[in-house]
């Protein structure tokens, strides 16, 4: 019973409440205080800012952040360096080599090496070898008549050569083979062997034979070309050399 009697004393109190807050008196208007004339009037901080529209706002934000983009593409942006001037060591041109020539002997080749002077270095004489004949021949040439020729070939045997013939026709008629050979070289010994002995021995080649030639090889001074060269070394003709032959 006593609850009960709690509840509903409660239940009067909120109605008894509840009836007053809807009953009671509207408060009166706050009165403006006349602000004497002179004085400045006194704002809040946040009075005088002016409001941003949400237009200026939305621009405003832009630009914070598009300063920290343009901020960072500055500090990006890469300084070019610009190289210095390279030392580059002057390239030297190739050598030159080139071969004068023919000379008739080695005499006349080393005279045209003197003629070339300091337009021409290292300079070098080279044989080169004629055409070789088939076969070289020791002879001497035809004796006026039959008789003389014999009596030369007695001659001959009795200085101690036995290997001679007396020929009897053509050209060499009344003349003495003193022998046949394949080289040049072998008949020279033979021919220097009778002359020793006082026979005026002679060498005919068998068949065409060219003669020798001498050749100048030199590498071509600063500034010299084959032309130059050439006419310096009073050369019928200027070939082209490998260098490496000089060397």
């Amino acid at each position: 019973m006593l609850i009960r009697a709690l509840i509903v004393l409660l239940v009067v109190l909120n109605l008894g409440v509840a009836a007053w807050w809807l009953t009671r008196p509207a408060a009166p208007p706050v009165a403006m205080v006349a602000e004497p004339e002179g004085i400045a009037r006194l704002q809040l901080l946040s009075e005088a800012m002016p409001t941003a529209s949400p237009a200026n706002a939305v621009v405003a934000g832009a630009a914070v952040e598009a300063a920290p983009v343009e901020q960072a593409a500055v500090e990006q942006v890469p300084v070019e360096q610009v190289p210095g001037p390279v030392a580059t060591a002057a390239i030297a041109p190739p050598a030159q080599c080139f071969s004068l020539g023919p000379f008739a002997d080695q005499a006349s080749a080393t005279a045209a090496a003197a003629r070339l002077g300091n337009q021409a270095l290292r300079p070098r004489t080279r044989e080169l070898p004629g055409k070789a004949a088939s076969a070289y021949n020791v002879v001497l040439p035809p004796a006026a008549d039959r008789e003389t020729a014999q009596a030369l070939a007695q001659r001959i045997g009795a200085a101690g050569f036995d290997d001679f013939l007396l020929i009897n026709q053509g050209e060499q008629a009344n003349g003495i083979a003193l022998g046949r050979y394949g080289s040049r070289e072998a008949a020279q010994r033979r021919q220097s062997a009778l002359q020793a002995k006082g026979f005026q021995a002679q060498i005919q080649a068998v068949g065409a034979e060219g003669t020798a030639q001498w050749w100048l090889d030199v590498t071509a001074g600063e500034g010299a070309g084959a032309a130059q060269l050439k006419t310096l070394a009073a050369a019928a003709q200027s070939r082209s050399l490998d260098c490496a032959a000089l060397r």
